[in-house]
């Protein structure tokens, strides 16, 4: 009897055990803490020294971006959160983009260069707060799970109030490029003309076993306590669905951006989307870029692929105006 009760107490705390793990590892990859607002003063840049020669430009293009006239406007998430983005008009009727940032980032910090991209190529541009992010709801991160959800329903908002008409880009950064990946291999409508995706991963499995193998602790052992802590305190499925998934039923063009020196998403990664994409695609590697920096070090290069990709898709464009 006394054996039974101590496998009774080693099953229990074994269980214990696992859910404690599973906890920490969920608060630390997915929780985010909602924090008092930065105050209106205040510029956020990316930390790191691959951004540092950066940062005067970063913080001259968000200067410029709050000067600029906008509208906000807020959905609902399909699980009932409060989502918020900003809409800066070049042109009435002209070619929207509706932008995602990366994770854990922040739409003015990560995207207000490309806001001046947009205004550059003479678009419009509608600048989403991921959830959990500044204006939008929410404490969960989920690699694009739920997000590729939000922007789907950022889609029908666009076509719902800027008219039937209006032509789409998906564009993200990061995870933000496979948030819209993922959004691109569901059923959408014809108004979404194209993606852009730079820096992106291919699934979420596999980025998080990169970066645990980064932090020393081995993928195989962490990954099902992330995977468990997703499921039980996130509410949702790490491998419900992915970039790389996605892309084998993408129907619209996609252009992948992806620095070669990428240290924390691999460049890897994007080429193994676009050997998957079955949709007109095209992918534009950089040497010495690292993540998130194609655009900074070769912008030349970023802007011609930009112009020559959608031209060659259906979507006129141009550089109307030079950036620098």
């Amino acid at each position: 009897m006394n054996y039974i009760y101590f496998i009774i107490g080693l099953l229990f705390l074994s269980i214990i055990l696992v859910l404690l793990i599973s906890y920490i590892c969920f608060r630390i990859v997915f929780y985010v803490s909602r924090k008092e607002k930065t105050p209106s003063d205040e510029i956020l840049v990316p930390d790191g020294e691959i951004y540092k020669p950066y940062h005067e430009l970063m913080r001259k293009w968000t200067k410029e971006t709050r000067e600029f006239n906008h509208q906000d406007f807020t959905i609902k998430s399909h699980d009932g959160l409060r989502l918020h983005a900003k809409y800066f008009e070049y042109a009435p009727n002209a070619v929207c983009e509706i932008m995602f940032h990366g994770y854990r980032g922040s739409a003015e910090r990560d995207l207000s260069g490309g806001i001046q991209r947009c205004f550059a190529l003479g678009r419009n541009v509608l600048l989403v707060d991921q959830r959990t992010s500044c204006g939008s709801e929410g404490n969960v991160i989920s690699f694009g799970i739920n997000e590729h959800r939000d922007c789907l329903s950022w889609i029908d908002f666009a076509i719902n109030h800027f008219g039937p008409n209006v032509k789409l880009i998906l564009t993200g950064i990061s995870m933000g490029a496979s948030t819209v990946l993922m959004a691109a291999g569901k059923p959408i409508p014809p108004n979404v003309v194209g993606v852009l995706a730079d820096c992106g991963f291919s699934t979420p499995k596999e980025i998080l076993k990169k970066c645990a193998k980064d932090m020393h602790i081995p993928p195989i052992l962490i990954y099902p306590f992330i995977k468990l802590g997703a499921k039980i305190f996130g509410h949702f499925s790490l491998e419900e669905y992915s970039p790389l998934e996605a892309m084998k039923t993408c129907k619209v063009p996609v252009l992948f951006f992806h620095g070669e020196a990428d240290s924390y998403v691999p460049c890897y990664m994007s080429k193994k989307l676009y050997d998957s994409c079955k949709s007109p695609k095209r992918i534009v590697t950089v040497p010495n870029a690292e993540h998130g920096l194609v655009y900074l070090v070769d912008n030349p290069g970023y802007f011609q692929a930009v112009v020559e990709f959608f031209s060659e898709n259906g979507v006129p464009t141009e550089l109307v105006r030079s950036l620098f």
